[in-house]
């Protein structure tokens, strides 16, 4: 049987402390990869997951980072290379879901969501890619939403930018992949995070249930696993596409 073996690889993980960045971290060290876990506040957290993934046998080393400030990310991939002498992989999963209403959103709130969801994707990608290029080997793996392709409402923002990074990952595809770049996207339905808890424990969790035909929400995991593949060896004829992991609720791409 063919496995998923990552062995030599590094790779960055934003927004590794948590969610479905967490559960992608210890898929990625099981799987045989140095993961270096971003974060941008929980220290804590980044430390636990990092000891949680030494004890398995695997290599972790946390960094922190916003990765909505460009000189952060330009040294948390400087310190990566430092350290490890090279990037492999490269997944954007940092991104915030805030509610706005159209009427009552401001200028601080649409920007806080621009510059995480979107400029952060930017700006990782800006600093891996001429490191890939000169290497000519690299996986990049953008994390984007169903909301991304049919819109939610109140979340104008979250939708508008995780729109973007599909759009992004059309662009980067064709223009990577002559430097051995391959450039894939994951677009999660709903997930058991901490940040979708107040909505799933909350009177609007049978709504949203009753729009998935598979019955129910994803683990973290069930993400974690769609990236794993995307990012490895078994994907590697695969780039600009969308995999859609959100059990029927969206059938597009």
């Amino acid at each position: 049987m063919v496995g998923i073996d990552l062995t030599g690889k590094v790779a960055i993980i934003t927004g590794g402390s948590r969610g479905i960045g967490r559960a992608t971290v210890l898929r990625f060290a099981e799987a045989g990869a140095i993961v270096v876990i971003n974060y941008r506040s929980d220290y804590t957290a980044a430390q636990d997951l990092v000891k949680e993934v030494e004890e398995t046998g695997g290599r972790a080393r946390a960094i922190q980072a916003d990765v909505a400030v460009k000189d952060d990310v330009d040294r948390m991939v400087a310190e990566t290379i430092k350290s490890f002498g090279q990037v492999d992989i490269l997944v954007n999963n940092a991104g915030i879901w805030e509610y706005n209403p159209i009427d009552k959103m401001t200028r601080e709130s649409l920007h806080r969501t621009i510059d995480i969801n979107l400029m952060g994707c930017f700006y990782t990608s800006m600093a891996v890619a001429p490191h890939m290029k000169k290497r000519r080997t690299g996986t990049i793996v953008y994390v984007s939403s169903t909301a991304g392709q049919r819109g939610e409402a109140f979340h104008s923002p979250y939708a508008a930018t995780k729109g973007a990074l599909i759009s992004l990952t059309k662009s980067l595809a064709p223009e990577l992949v002559k430097e051995n770049i391959r450039v894939n996207c994951v677009a999660p339905g709903w997930a058991e995070t901490d940040m979708t808890v107040p909505t799933l424990s909350g009177p609007e969790a049978k709504d949203v249930i009753s729009k998935i035909p598979m019955g129910r929400v994803a683990a973290p995991e069930e993400m974690a696993n769609a990236i794993l593949f995307i990012a490895s060896d078994l994907a590697s004829f695969i780039t600009g596409e969308i995999l859609n992991v959100n059990g029927g609720a969206v059938l597009c791409g």
